[in-house]
């Protein structure tokens, strides 16, 4: 009985003393509440339970989501659903747990606040629901680094992203009736070009006619009248039909087959 107790015993001292260490994480060991410096990837790690414990932290990238309220350069508040992308570099994860603790996304989440304000309030809330959002995300990331960086070193923030902006009701309006506007404004000039390009082909073509009948009543001599007329009588001569000519000697006046 002794003997089973002790087998008994054994496997579960075993069986608490280990970690297994899966794809995608890393494990630290905390020894009377200090953290070794040694990383441990993949497989399993024995431990002595009574004065230590490993902490399995992910290294994949984690996603943080937020709904917030934005404040804006002219003092309005701009709902926004935010995501914080980032994963902690596994070399550095000691670091992370020793300056930390294990509730470091709290302090990502509160490091995100305080930059997203400092830096939202540099612009107009028009500009969160524009091609601006880009450049404000990315102001965001850049002042979130520098504030972490200063508190413990180990996390990568890849990115910040704000998403479903939900502007003030009024400012919303606005914008579409702006957008609208131009819109309209678009739609009236490519009119109004369109317009002018077919009053310039009408234009060119009344100018070509004109021209054209300029050209031919300027080269309408009395010499090449003549010219026509002898031709004309030539073609006339030539023809087996018999015809009536009238003419002053210069020009045919009427010509007229007889059939």
């Amino acid at each position: 009985m002794k003997k089973k107790f002790l087998i008994l015993g054994t496997m579960v001292f075993l069986l608490t003393s280990c970690a297994i260490i899966r794809p995608g994480e890393t494990g630290v060991k905390q020894t009377l509440g200090e953290f070794s410096d040694e990383v441990i990837t993949q497989g399993t790690v024995f431990y002595n339970p009574f004065v230590s414990k490993v902490i399995k932290e992910s290294t994949q990238t984690s996603n943080i989501k937020l709904v917030l309220s934005l404040p804006s350069k002219e003092g309005l508040s701009v709902e926004s659903e935010i995501s914080i992308l980032y994963r902690l570099e596994q070399s550095k994860i000691p670091s992370v747990l020793t300056n930390l603790g294990q509730e470091y996304e709290s302090i990502i989440t509160s490091v995100f606040r305080s930059a997203s304000s400092d830096v939202c309030a540099k612009f107009y809330a028009k500009d969160m629901h524009s091609g601006m959002r880009a450049t404000i995300e990315e102001e965001i990331k850049v002042k979130m680094e520098d504030n972490l960086s200063k508190q413990a070193d180990g996390i990568e923030l890849i990115a910040v992203l704000m998403k479903s902006i939900q502007l003030p009701m009024g400012l919303a309006s606005s914008i579409e009736q702006k957008l609208q506007a131009e819109q309209d404004a678009m739609r009236m000039e490519f009119i109004l070009q369109q317009a002018t390009l077919e009053a310039d082909r009408k234009i060119i073509e009344a100018k070509g006619e004109r021209d054209a009948q300029k050209i031919l009543s300027e080269g309408l001599t009395d010499e090449l009248i003549q010219i026509r007329s002898i031709e004309a009588f030539r073609e006339l001569s030539r023809s087996q039909n018999s015809k009536i000519i009238i003419t002053d000697g210069k020009t045919p006046l009427l010509i007229e087959p007889n059939q």
